[in-house]
């Protein structure tokens, strides 16, 4: 048997494992689901060494401390918030049973259960992240996991393997490797619910996997974010907020700034003010530990294409810092700001998620708007200004998964609130009791009460005269 062949099986196996435990063991207590959870935080605790180390290593140059701080931290910050919450967020909610019945002694609730096994898919950008924040909330709801890392950063798969082999029994929550035959494999398994980050077009090929099962997903694909610079926005502030964000990753985040809308009279002032920004963060780039590398020659060559399309026809690229030679060795790479390119270029329609950005000068806030709206829903939208108004006017004639407000990407931390997209930038959110409720199943339960007025009130067959009256009598608008 191959290595494929091999990894399937015990795939396949493992989820029958997990689904046989789940079942024996019944109701998952409150106690439980903390120790999972506990578990997940002390295995982060014991090897965010290595693991920060290997994620350096996939990327060919990533600080170990942006490491800690995106996905070690940003990873503990979801499970502790999952776990210093779940009991309450267990409990079930009384509900008010529909009249006569609730004069007769009726009882009615919603309980929140457990779905069984569930499996999460990660992605490369935030290798541990999109596969430990998610997790937080499926234990949380008193799920098993399986989950399966990205293979583009195989160095960190292999710790996360490890380090959960070592701490996890795996029918709580085990781990599968490989590429992407083992990933088309995962989406086609009976989960009882699946997660899924990455690519739109990936995402569509794992939920047509996953209907094939009738397995609920959740879906966060990215897109392009785009972001708003009001007339009345702090000009120099908002260009150092979005400069740090495009510096966050190398710019590899899904919710990165992808698209900047600019009043036309003022775009130069802010093109400027975003390259010395930027400069400000990474005054060189080649030799600079601090800066993260597009993560693999690939994705390198497909920044660069989009980019260098758009010179291609014309547009304006400015970059910051100062563009030298670049090493063909070394995959790090100044910000290119593409300023007004054609419609028709590549950079106008497919996420960057990389160390470019595109500029769009406007003259009104409606055209803004009517531009969004033009193209699939992101899954962030920036606002920066003090027009209250204006601000109102983009929140209530726009979608998006999330936004924030003179700020980029923050939206995304929040712990108490959901994360996740809207039409091609995904569907489903986890993060907070929405995420809790996302992995449960929610069930109604309806106690009726001793006695049954139907007979006497003329409710069953055989209808007696007054029946048909009756009910048309209750035809109200």
């Amino acid at each position: 048997m191959n290595d494929s062949a091999s990894n399937f099986t015990r795939l396949s196996e493992l989820l029958d494992r997990q689904k046989a435990a789940f079942t024996a063991a019944g109701a998952v207590s409150a106690d439980e689901r903390r120790r999972r959870i506990q578990t997940v935080i002390d295995l982060l605790v014991k090897f965010h060494d290595p693991l920060a180390a290997a994620m350096d290593e996939d990327f060919g140059g990533r600080p170990k401390g942006f490491s800690l701080m995106n996905d070690v931290l940003g990873s503990l910050a979801s499970l502790k918030h999952a776990r210093d919450h779940l009991e309450k967020w267990m409990q079930a909610e009384t509900r008010h049973p529909f009249a006569p019945y609730d004069q007769l002694g009726a009882q009615a609730w919603v309980m929140y259960q457990p779905k069984g096994s569930v499996g999460i898919i990660g992605t490369w950008n935030a290798p541990l992240f999109t596969l430990l924040s998610p997790l937080a909330y499926v234990l949380a709801a008193g799920n098993r996991a399986i989950l399966k890392p990205s293979e583009i950063t195989p160095r960190t798969a292999a710790v996360v393997a490890e380090a959960f082999a070592g701490m996890f029994d795996p029918t709580e929550v085990g781990v599968v490797t490989g590429g992407p035959d083992i990933g088309e494999a995962f989406s086609a398994q009976p989960f009882d619910h699946l997660v899924f980050t990455g690519s739109t077009a990936v995402g569509k090929m794992v939920m047509r996997n996953a209907a094939e099962n009738l397995v609920p997903v959740t879906l966060e694909l990215g897109g392009k974010s785009p972001t708003i610079i009001a007339r009345s926005a702090d000009f120099a502030s908002a260009a150092f907020r979005i400069a740090a964000a495009k510096a966050a990753n190398g710019g590899q985040l899904c919710v990165n700034p992808d698209v900047i809308y600019v009043p036309r009279e003022r775009s130069e002032e802010f093109i400027g003010s975003l390259k010395i920004a930027f400069a400000g963060l990474f005054p060189t780039v080649a030799d600079n530990p601090d800066v993260v590398a597009v993560v693999n020659a690939r994705h390198l060559a497909r920044v660069e294409a989009y980019v260098d399309e758009a010179a291609a026809a014309g547009t304006r690229v400015e970059a910051s810092p100062a563009a030298s030679t670049a090493d063909p060795d070394n995959r790090r790479r100044p910000l290119r700001i593409v300023i007004d390119p054609p419609r028709d270029t590549h950079i106008m329609h497919e996420e960057i998620f990389g160390p470019a950005v595109v500029v769009l000068p406007y003259d009104s806030i409606d055209g803004v708007i009517a531009d969004i709206n033009s193209r699939p829903r992101p899954l962030a939208l920036y606002y920066f200004g003090e027009d209250a108004t204006e601000q109102q006017q983009v929140l209530e004639h726009t979608l998006s998964g999330g936004v924030t407000i003179n700020e980029a990407m923050y939206h995304a931390a929040m712990q108490d609130a959901p994360f996740g997209g809207v039409g091609a930038s995904g569907m489903g959110h986890y993060h907070g009791r929405e995420g809790f409720i996302e992995f449960s199943h929610v069930r109604t339960v309806f106690k009726a009460p001793a006695h049954d007025p139907r007979r006497e009130w003329g409710l069953l067959p055989p209808y007696p005269e007054h029946f048909l009256a009756a009910m048309q009598s209750q035809v109200t608008p």
